[in-house]
């Protein structure tokens, strides 16, 4: 009999502890779900005051009139403005034949189009330039070309008939002092073959053929570029726009 009391009573200690222990359970999971959403309501909170903070800096700094989001923009615009406002150097030359110049095209800075501004000059028919750093450099010459077809009736019987060629080339040279001696280098150079063929019984005609090179190279203040052409200069074409030398600045 008093066995059967201590099973009762241990039995009604152990359920006892364990509704104690799940009510102890509820408390720490309410607990806990308060402490997380008192943690988020800080967190928005704080975010919340930043971006009022925020706000309230930006219609500070803005200037009045302005949309939201134009500062920027408009900022951005007034820098490249004032970038395009600098005067970039640049040079564009006019070429003429000139019997005096041997192998050279005679350039000239007067005559329209030609035109120069920031430094880069024209002296001793070379270009200078003024400061280090890039530069895109081009030029073009054109020619008055004619090449006759010869017949020979023993060649044209053996190899066809003879052609007359002509190879028509253009460089331009760059002197500079950090090449240590006093030589100029080849820095463009284009060659190419042109021939205007007639049948017999028709005049001898003529064409036009122009002969370009430019591209982009780091050149020291100081730098003298010159042009040169060979054979051709009594063929040059002096229309405007056919032969040119320029630089400009990058």
């Amino acid at each position: 009999m008093e066995g059967d009391c201590q099973v009762t009573l241990f039995a009604a200690v152990d359920a006892e502890s364990k509704k104690l222990s799940r009510k102890a359970a509820k408390r720490g999971a309410k607990l806990t779900m308060a402490v997380w959403a008192f943690a988020l309501f800080l967190a928005a909170a704080a975010a919340a005051a930043a971006a009022a903070a925020f706000l309230i800096f930006n219609m500070h700094t803005k200037k009045p009139g302005r949309d939201d989001g134009s500062f920027d923009i408009h900022h951005t615009l007034r820098q490249l403005s004032q970038r395009a406002d600098a005067i970039r150097a640049a040079i564009h030359l006019t070429g003429q034949y000139n019997p005096n110049f041997a192998n050279s095209v005679q350039w000239m800075d007067q005559v329209d189009p030609s035109h120069s501004q920031g430094g880069l000059e024209l002296k001793d028919n070379q270009i200078i330039i003024p400061e280090t750093g890039l530069y895109f450099v081009y030029s073009q010459v054109s020619f008055r070309v004619s090449c006759r077809l010869d017949h020979d009736d023993d060649a044209a019987a053996a190899t066809g008939p003879a052609t007359s060629m002509v190879h028509l080339t253009h460089r331009v040279r760059r002197w500079s002092s950090s090449f240590g001696n006093d030589e100029y280098r080849t820095i463009l150079h284009s060659v190419r073959t042109a021939c205007q063929k007639t049948a017999d019984g028709e005049q001898e005609g003529g064409w036009y053929s122009a002969v370009y090179v430019g591209a982009v190279f780091n050149l020291n203040r100081g730098d003298r570029l010159k042009t040169v052409t060979e054979k051709m200069l009594p063929n040059l074409e002096e229309e405007a726009g056919k032969t040119f030398f320029g630089v400009f600045a990058l």
